[in-house]
């Protein structure tokens, strides 16, 4: 396919499309590694500076193609490749414990990153988060891009990754029983978030407006997607914590930002769009706990 390298129009075609966000995470990804090999940091600074080099190319991409969408494969894209670096110059005690959460972080990030390249319906289509922020902002549109869609989650993300850097740099603990459990965690998570979208899509293609998703999963969770991402990052800092246990703080600050995030930023936007569009799902709202599942299941009317 030859593509011609211009700003887009709204009938791009999806595979050229696709082919500019690889083409940006490629030159995103080369030029965090040059800066990485000609600038000597620690394994930690260094990768926190390689990662906000790579989330301003994607910016510079988001804002030529007037849509911040390009930065949405960032979330799975980069943590393995961080975690492979840090794997590269780490020294961790426990190799078995090192392949197990990438393992996990790859089932992760390969499905979610599938899922959104099969799903994006092409360079027409922006999260719709993203414009209302925008708006929201006023006249600060570009640091709100840049800051609040692009820096911040760039620095969730990397919060979250930091027990990884304890699994591979400063693992002095061998493999145990919270390993276990941090992969039982893990592995649940990253197959219940994608449980969880199945059935979201499945819902989606045969839904009329003003349906709602009240079944499966979604029967005990109204957000069952959303809980399966924090539990992914509350396993990684279980295996921090059981690699390197007097790192349990620092280890727990990525999952608690996501706890926080998603509780009282992503979540409540998402509500607040459902009840515009759907005035029936305040009883949803009655019915169905918003990420914790209650036993016994829904309440009853």
């Amino acid at each position: 396919m030859k593509i011609i390298w211009q700003r887009p129009n709204p009938e791009m075609p999806k595979a050229e499309a696709l082919v500019r966000v690889t083409a940006a995470y490629v030159i995103a990804v080369f030029a965090a590694g040059v800066v990485l090999a000609l600038i000597q940091f620690g394994p930690v600074s260094g990768m926190l500076v390689a990662d906000a080099i790579a989330t301003l190319v994607i910016f510079g991409f988001s804002r030529w193609h007037s849509n911040s969408s390009f930065y949405d494969p960032f979330w799975t894209v980069i943590p393995p490749l961080i975690m492979l670096a840090w794997m590269a110059t780490g020294d961790s005690i426990s190799v078995v414990r090192e392949f197990l959460v990438l393992g996990l972080i790859l089932y992760w990030a390969t499905r979610l990153t599938t899922h959104w390249a099969y799903y994006w319906p092409g360079i027409q289509h922006e999260d719709w988060r993203y414009p209302m922020l925008r708006e929201r902002s006023g006249g600060s549109g570009f640091w709100t891009d840049l800051l609040g869609i692009h820096l911040f989650p760039t620095v969730q993300v990397f919060l979250g990754m930091l027990p990884v850097y304890a699994v591979t740099h400063l693992g002095d603990s061998p493999l145990g029983w919270l390993d276990v459990v941090a992969f039982v965690v893990t592995f649940g998570a990253i197959t219940l978030q994608m449980a969880s979208d199945f059935e979201l899509h499945a819902f989606a293609e045969k839904s009329q407006p003003g349906d709602i998703l009240d079944t499966g999963l979604w029967s005990l969770s109204r957000h069952p997607n959303y809980l399966g991402e924090i539990g992914l990052w509350v396993g990684l800092a279980l295996f921090g914590i059981a690699a390197y246990p007097a790192g349990a703080v620092w280890c727990s600050a990525g999952a608690v930002a996501m706890i926080l995030m998603f509780r009282f930023a992503s979540i409540p936007m998402m509500e607040k769009r459902s009840l515009a569009r759907r005035p029936a799902y305040s009883e949803t709202i009655r019915q169905i706990p918003m990420l914790i599942p209650r036993i016994g299941g829904r309440q009853r009317r």
